[in-house]
């Protein structure tokens, strides 16, 4: 075993099994430092063990709390995964506890409106309300706003983009002072994984054209044009297969986690080690690193790991 293996199977472990302060073979884990970083400096936090809201709130207050990426009078875009008409314990979208909390969190950092939406898969109205997350947006404060008409989609050109070199992005993307990028960690049958950057398809509205062209290459282009401020990976329930709607909860191991960087290619990598695949083998994940969108390179970062 190479280094770089051993240090992305080092991530792993302590990703899964809470080794956050531990090391093998008397090479220290990633997260190892003399002294630990202040707070608000790290390059990515990763937390486990606890319920998806405690990991949530202990995660933000090692990132500096949401008032380093929220001020007063703001638009916020909070984007979850709600593409599918499930029930929150099948995991096929973003736990609705958990949007709730962040829409709290932007609203007391003093954001003016809260908006929260998909362009979904299913049904748009069943897969708001069965998901959960309709309901928990708006008691938290959200406006939460609908994706399903061309209308709310204007075009937009991507400087730099191979493929994807112009979309039609939503409204409320084009107008948010910051965009909270919020999905759930599973699998893909097109492309392995399912994280942040894929997550970013919720926002445009002619998806089918990342498909008929390339679609790793179509995720990362998206990136060129815009990056979220923060991304927040819910990876406590994690579809291994069946992805990415799922057939049932048989399709789901715990994983008890969660992940939060600016980095939307770093929190990709790291989200793919906690899946148990390697970041080079995702398209889109290897790409967005060539094209200098993010690193998928974890061991070149100060990464903070708390296990709860």
């Amino acid at each position: 075993m190479d280094r770089r293996q051993f240090i992305r199977k080092g991530f792993i472990y302590s990703a899964l099994a809470g080794l956050y302060s531990s090391t093998i073979g008397r090479i220290p884990l990633l997260a190892a430092r003399k002294t630990p970083s202040p707070k608000g400096k790290y390059d990515l936090v990763a937390v486990r063990g606890g319920d998806l809201v405690t990991m949530y709130r202990r995660g933000m207050e090692e990132m500096g709390g949401m008032e380093r990426y929220v001020s007063s009078g703001q638009d916020v875009v909070v984007k979850p995964n709600i593409g599918w008409d499930v029930p929150p314990e099948r995991a096929a979208n973003t736990n609705p506890e958990l949007i709730g909390a962040i829409v709290e969190d932007c609203l007391k950092a003093g954001a003016r409106r809260v908006y929260v939406f998909d362009h979904t898969c299913d049904n748009w109205r069943r897969s708001y309300e069965n998901s959960g997350i309709e309901d928990a947006a708006r008691q938290a404060g959200a406006t939460v706003v609908p994706g399903n008409q061309e209308r709310f989609y204007k075009e937009v050109s991507i400087p730099g983009a191979k493929r994807l070199k112009t979309a039609k992005v939503h409204e409320r993307i084009l107008e948010a002072d910051v965009v909270i990028n919020v999905p759930v960690l599973k699998h893909h049958a097109s492309t392995t994984v399912t994280i942040a950057m894929k997550n970013l398809m919720g926002v445009v509205w002619d998806r089918r054209f990342y498909h008929r062209n390339d679609l790793h290459q179509c995720i990362a282009d998206f990136c060129l044009f815009h990056k979220p401020q923060l991304n927040i990976v819910d990876a406590y329930l994690v579809m291994t297969r069946n992805g990415p709607r799922g057939t049932s909860v048989a399709d789901l191991v715990t994983r008890r986690s969660l992940m939060i960087s600016e980095d939307i290619v770093a929190v990709d990598a790291a989200g793919t080690l906690t899946f148990g695949a390697e970041p080079e083998d995702v398209g889109h994940i290897r790409i967005g690193n060539e094209m200098n969108i993010g690193t998928m390179d974890l061991a070149s970062l100060n990464i903070q790991r708390i296990q709860i």
